[in-house]
């Protein structure tokens, strides 16, 4: 069988190796480098927790990530994840902080809740009249996206994957299980697995009724330096609760300290609106207070926008078209399930139990 992936982010680089460790020959398209910083997977590093609130079948599907990663870490020789634990900041009871808190303690997962004074003890970078409590897991961290990818496509190159970096597919027929590139007789592979990201529904625009495509942005910044210290031993902030759907990631393993708002996206086309606004970098800090102290004294460093697809309810999404299966899992909480998305895409292909992925990954239990 020779399968070819269509899509070099973490979905596609991990399942062909999941592919290619189980023996099966394996052509990569992708448009751009590897790791390709415009698509989802191509930022310095992604958040990796169990808190899921109401989605709770992702939640319970958080050991399988970890041990997939393991099994990759294993083959990389590195293990490319930053074990500092995930927090969560309620501003108010209810708020989606809070939710997340509430799954953690529905499903036993470890966690530990304490009062905003304490939080600002552990965590000076608070501050005490923004928010009303803090809970801190120790499950969770930072995934360090490039150095995956770059490793991973190393890993391939050495196993006999051929990787076709810069290289744009611009049509595939399922039924036939043909591939074309500008230029080029089309190939004919037994498999395609399309994982293109926030670029699928060019390749399959009859998922539009299914998927969206978003532009939003992330914003790096140095703090104040007597805060620097406080930063450097962070956990990753999974939601700085109240309405601003907020995440902060530590500049851990040698990235940056990243800031992101759901609430800083519209939707775009993901080649369109992909340039950096004047001061897009303040309005994303801006969504950080509270329950930040003195982010207006935060010096921002570079600002960079990122496209992603979303399903309305912000599940993943598995379609077989004939030969094709289509996977989107970029959605802004994708890539901590990649490792296991990969193995689950191959188990599919090589054993044609379609229906079993669709259910893994859609997590609807």
């Amino acid at each position: 069988m020779h399968v070819a992936v269509i899509g070099g982010g973490i979905a596609g680089l991990a399942t062909a190796w999941s592919l290619v460790r189980r023996g099966t020959a394996v052509t990569l398209f992708e448009q751009g480098a590897i790791p390709n910083p415009l698509g989802a997977s191509g930022d310095h590093h992604r958040i990796i927790r169990r808190a899921y609130g109401s989605q709770g079948g992702y939640q319970r599907r958080i050991t399988d990530a970890y041990n997939a990663w393991d099994e990759m870490w294993a083959d990389l020789g590195q293990r490319h994840l930053v074990d500092c634990g995930f927090l969560l900041i309620s501003q108010f009871a209810g708020d989606p902080a809070d939710v997340l808190r509430q799954g953690l303690a529905d499903l036993n997962d470890p966690h530990d809740t304490f009062d905003a004074a304490e939080a600002v003890r552990r965590y000076p970078y608070l501050d005490l009249k923004g928010f009303r409590e803090a809970t801190f897991s120790p499950e969770g961290g930072a995934l360090l996206c490039r150095h995956i990818a770059a490793d991973l496509a190393d890993w391939l190159d050495a196993h006999g994957a051929t990787l076709n970096r810069g290289t744009t597919v611009t049509a595939i027929d399922a039924d036939h299980g043909l591939v074309h590139v500008e230029d080029r007789e089309p190939a004919r592979f037994d498999q395609l697995v399309i994982t293109a990201g926030a670029w699928v529904l060019r390749l399959v625009p009859g998922l539009s009724v299914d998927l969206t495509p978003w532009r939003t942005a992330v914003a790096y910044a140095d703090p104040p330096p007597d805060l620097q210290e406080a930063w450097a031993r962070s956990p990753v902030i999974l939601d700085t609760g109240g309405t601003a759907d907020g995440y902060v990631l530590p500049p851990v393993g040698g990235t940056g300290l990243k800031f992101g708002s759901g609430r800083h996206k519209y939707t775009s086309e993901p080649d369109r609106n992909r340039a950096v606004e004047p001061d897009e970098g303040r309005a994303i800090l801006s969504h950080m207070t509270p329950p930040f102290a003195r982010i207006e004294e935060y010096v921002i460093r570079d600002v960079v926008s990122c496209a992603y697809t979303f399903t309305v309810d912000e599940h993943f999404l598995a379609r077989r078209i004939g030969r094709a299966t289509v996977v989107s899992a970029c959605s802004g909480h994708g890539y901590k399930f990649g490792a296991a998305v990969g193995q689950n895409v191959a188990e599919a292909i090589l054993s044609g139990d379609h229906a079993r992925l669709a259910g893994w990954i859609e997590a609807r239990d």
